[in-house]
C-alpha cells in the first residue's frame, strides 16, 4: 500500500545539491510530489522539504538512508502525521464581477485567505494550510472560473522546542548558532 512521505533534509547551501537529491529520487523511481526549499536559522544552510509516495515503509527507509550517505546532507527527518506541522501555500486568481465578489470574498474568508490584489474582473487569494483545506478552497472557487492558481510545495517543522539541528551527525554537524 502507498503511503505519503514528508521528509525535511537539512544540507549545506552549495550549488547543485538541490539537483543531487532530485536525481537520487529519480534513479530509484520516486516521484517527487511536492518539493520546497528555503534558508534556515543558521547560514550556510538550507532545509528541503520533500512529499513522495513511496509503496512501503521498506523503501522509506532506504530512501533516507540514500539521502544520508549524500555528502552535503547533514540529517534528514521524516515528518510523521501529528508529530509535525506542514502548511502551503496558494495563490488563486479567479473571475470576480460585481455580482460574485461578495460571495468570492465570504469563501476566502472562510479558508482565512485574504484578498492580495483587486482587479475590475478577478481577485487574487492567498491562503494557508493543509493540502485538503487548499483543495476545498479551490474546489469552491471553480464555478466562479479560476483564471491562474499556483501552489507551494509543503514545508514541515517537528512539534514542540527540538530542531532538526538538535540531534546531527557528529561530523557534519553544522557550526553553533552565535
Amino acid at each position: 500500500m502507498s503511503t505519503v512521505q514528508t521528509l525535511s533534509v537539512l544540507v549545506q547551501d552549495k550549488p547543485g545539491v538541490l539537483a543531487r537529491i532530485a536525481g537520487l529520487f529519480a534513479r530509484r523511481d520516486f516521484n517527487i510530489e511536492s518539493l520546497a526549499v528555503g534558508p534556515t536559522e543558521r547560514p550556510g544552510y538550507s532545509r528541503i522539504t520533500l512529499v513522495a509516495v513511496v509503496d512501503s515503509p521498506l523503501q522509506a527507509e532506504q530512501l533516507v538512508k540514500q539521502l544520508n550517505k549524500l555528502i552535503e546532507v547533514i540529517k534528514v527527518t521524516q515528518m510523521e502525521k501529528g508529530l509535525s506541522v506542514r502548511r502551503e501555500l496558494v495563490l488563486i486568481k479567479v473571475r470576480a464581477d460585481s455580482a460574485t465578489r461578495g460571495e468570492i470574498l465570504q469563501i476566502a474568508e472562510m479558508f482565512r485567505g485574504r484578498v492580495v490584489d483587486v482587479a475590475p474582473a478577478a481577485l487574487t487569494i492567498e491562503a494557508t494550510g493543509g493540502y485538503g483545506k487548499l483543495r476545498a478552497l479551490r474546489d469552491m472557487l471553480e464555478p466562479y472560473g479560476i483564471r491562474e492558481l499556483v501552489q507551494s510545495g509543503s514545508v514541515a517543522l517537528g512539534r514542540g522546542s527540538r530542531s532538526i539541528t538538535d540531534r546531527t551527525k557528529s561530523d557534519k554537524a553544522p557550526p553553533a548558532a552565535g
